[in-house]
């Protein structure tokens, strides 16, 4: 009996010994608990990464950094390069009853010749050019940590004029002899022809007056036919007080951004970064297209012949922009 009790007595205090030992051995081996922290070190500026991008939106310049692992901000600048796109308008002559090509343009020519000294053409000759500049505040949104696709929000924000299209150099002294002639001809079909002196107490002879208003009589006025009214009446554009055609494409100041996109790291360090977006900018409907007149030719004229009318076309469907970018950035720390 008395060696069962003193074997009992040896195994529990065996097992006395065993059981915390034991138990400090299985909590050495157990994973250290630390608090969690953001994945990739992306917590507020904790790197900056800058980028430059090309696209639909013209050239880029942008800064980025994330929030969070989930949100990024991106804020930069967006440009278009001036490329000019040619177009042509033709110039005719008309009379106030809106009938065109009413005479010979060769004798309007000549007229002109005669008046200014210059040879007019009767086609006159436009460069677009477009002339968006925004900035941007954008927010990728990263359902899922270790994927690139990303959904962004945002805006942008620039001046209203996106584009504008303007007579080319060449042709300013064709719009001033045209300025001269229209001025000539409304001075020689008024009363002001013979009740006035054409240069201080010099008047004109009434036999002169007459002949010339015989010889130009259904000719009219020169001007651009750009196309009809929707009443049918002809717009005949004429250069402004400086000899110049202007036409001016506007749309909204701000313009709110959605679309989709994914973000790719390239390199072993992970620097270098590859930025695809699609999306679309809410610029407020189709653009305004104004004329130096102030006509809006993209909702007032209809029946716009050749490349002009093409362009005027596309205009009129962008109701909103398509944002197509690419842009590779750099994480500088």
């Amino acid at each position: 009996m008395s060696h069962l009790l003193k074997f009992l007595s040896q195994s529990l205090v065996a097992l006395a010994i065993a059981i915390p030992a034991n138990m400090m051995a299985a909590q050495s081996n157990q994973p250290e608990i630390r608090s969690k922290e953001p994945r990739n070190g992306r917590n507020i500026l904790s790197h900056i990464e800058v980028g430059v991008g090309v696209g639909t939106t013209g050239i880029g310049l942008d800064v980025a950094t994330y929030l969070t692992d989930h949100l990024r901000v991106r804020a930069g600048i967006d440009f278009t390069p001036h490329i000019k796109v040619p177009m042509s308008f033709g110039l005719q002559n008309y009379t106030g009853e809106g009938g065109v090509n009413a005479g010979n343009f060769d004798k309007m020519q000549r007229y002109m010749k005669s008046l200014t000294g210059i040879d007019v053409d009767d086609r006159v000759e436009l460069d677009g050019v477009p002339t968006m500049t925004n900035f941007k505040l954008l927010f990728d949104v990263y359902p899922w940590v270790d994927k690139g696709w990303r959904f962004t929000a945002g805006l942008y924000i620039g001046g209203k004029r996106m584009a504008k299209a303007i007579n080319t150099m060449s042709e300013m002294p064709s719009l001033l002899a045209v300025n001269i002639y229209n001025n000539f001809y409304d001075f020689i079909m008024s009363d002001d022809a013979i009740d006035k002196p054409i240069y201080g107490d010099i008047y004109l002879d009434p036999f002169m007056v007459d002949e010339i208003r015989e010889d130009l009589a259904g000719e009219g006025y020169l001007g651009i036919h750009v196309g009809d009214f929707k009443d049918g009446k002809p717009y005949m554009m004429q250069p402004d007080k400086d000899g110049m055609v202007k036409i001016d494409a506007f749309v909204k100041r701000f313009k709110p951004y959605a679309g989709l996109g994914y973000t790719g790291e390239v390199g072993k360090n992970k620097r270098w970064k590859l930025d695809f977006d699609c999306g679309i900018m809410m610029w407020g409907g189709s653009p305004s297209l104004i004329v130096h007149d102030g006509v809006n030719i993209g909702k007032d004229i209809v029946n716009i012949k050749g490349k002009p009318g093409d362009y005027v076309d596309f205009a009129n469907s962008l109701k909103v922009y398509p944002v197509l970018n690419f842009t590779i950035s750099y994480k500088i720390f």
